[in-house]
């Protein structure tokens, strides 16, 4: 039997061929995906280093400083220890539930940044009711921590989750009214929308000076859904030793903190989307364009510098809540019920009849 060498060489060079683009197609089914988790990656390390930083200058010490440059790695180096630590059970405690509770708090946090708009086509889903699915996708995240805390079969624990569910019910009715005020003054729930819609009148045109009790009431709610102080109550150290975290180890005690650093990303980047203008600048592009010698018809520009506002205020509206952890003492559990239910969700509900009634006169 004689073998022609140029059939089996053609025979190769096809399936190589063949597999080059199924590899080529699953790269770009995951470049999607992976694209958004890298950049969140990086952004909460931004955030837990800033924190560190401000924190040390705030109580006049040195902070990080050994775990690279500034000390940018120490956050990278405290997670791998937390990676390589033995994970511990409760004996008693339900373990479904201890296991997956943290899972829960990250996940639902995770997903709400699908519907955060860099740039009026940088968005994984611009939805007709983004910001409402933000709302309804990160109030999962306290079941996962009552979860955490009954399964963890220990006192302190369950308080903590108990409380967690609390302030988040209190604090969740008056973020909400805020958003359904700007929603009526945008004529939509889209979060790209909302942001265009800001973007007609340049910098006054934004809704920090539309709704400036708005503003207030979301900052604080936003405060207490992210637990921060003085809000913390849930994980109260001098109180309940480590709250719904007291019987964690290893990666999934990680897994809170870093479910603490995403909700406090994704509320700050919801704060620039719904008051701060989003992506866009009071400057106008031909003169950032010209500033920085690039040329303005290039369709990378415009993304590129939508990305980069976004950020831009999002971090500087980021030094608000890590300041107030080292100015405002505690709350007690219930002076920050009062809070909510008898201050905030008034002044709330009246700030939305107000822009009800100012949208329908000027109809």
């Amino acid at each position: 039997m004689i073998i022609d060498t140029t059939e089996v060489q053609d025979i190769n060079s096809f399936s190589r061929l063949e597999f080059f683009k199924e590899a080529s197609g699953i790269i770009w089914i995951l470049i999607p995906i992976f694209t958004p988790v890298l950049g969140i990656t990086i952004g909460v390390l931004v955030i837990v280093w800033l924190e560190r930083e401000i924190s040390a200058g705030i109580q006049q010490r040195i902070g990080p400083e050994y775990a690279g440059a500034w000390g940018v790695l120490q956050a990278l180096a405290d997670g791998a220890k937390l990676l390589f630590k033995e994970n511990l059970f409760p004996s008693r405690g339900d373990t479904r539930l201890f296991s997956i509770g943290p899972s829960i708090a990250v996940i639902s946090i995770l997903l709400s940044y699908s519907v955060v708009p860099f740039g009026s086509h940088l968005v994984l889903a611009d939805l007709n009711i983004g910001v409402f699915l933000w709302i309804a996708i990160s109030s999962i995240a306290p079941i996962g921590l009552l979860m955490s805390g009954y399964g963890s079969n220990n006192k302190y624990s369950f308080l903590g989750g108990l409380r967690a569910a609390a302030q988040s019910i209190s604090y969740e009715i008056p973020l909400t009214l805020c958003v359904l005020s700007i929603s009526l003054l945008s004529n939509s729930s889209s979060t790209v929308d909302i942001v265009e819609a800001q973007s007609k009148y340049g910098f006054w045109g934004w809704n920090l000076w539309r709704q400036p009790i708005g503003f207030i009431i979301f900052l604080i709610s936003s405060l207490a859904e992210c637990e921060r102080l003085p809000f913390d109550l849930p994980e109260a150290e001098e109180e309940l030793v480590a709250g719904y975290q007291t019987e964690y180890s290893g990666i999934k005690f990680g897994l809170f903190y870093v479910a603490s650093y995403l909700n406090l990303l994704i509320s700050s980047l919801f704060v620039t989307v719904l008051y701060l203008g989003g992506w866009n600048i009071s400057i106008p592009y031909i003169f950032v364009s010209d500033f920085f010698e690039i040329n303005k018809t290039d369709g990378v520009f415009e993304p590129t510098i939508g990305i980069f506002i976004t950020l831009a205020k999002t971090y500087l509206f980021l030094f608000i809540p890590i300041t107030t952890r080292w100015t405002l003492p505690r709350l007690r559990m219930d002076q920050l019920l009062n809070l909510g239910w008898k201050f905030l969700l008034p002044i709330s509900l009246g700030n939305l009849l107000l822009t009800t009634s100012s949208q329908l006169f000027s109809l």
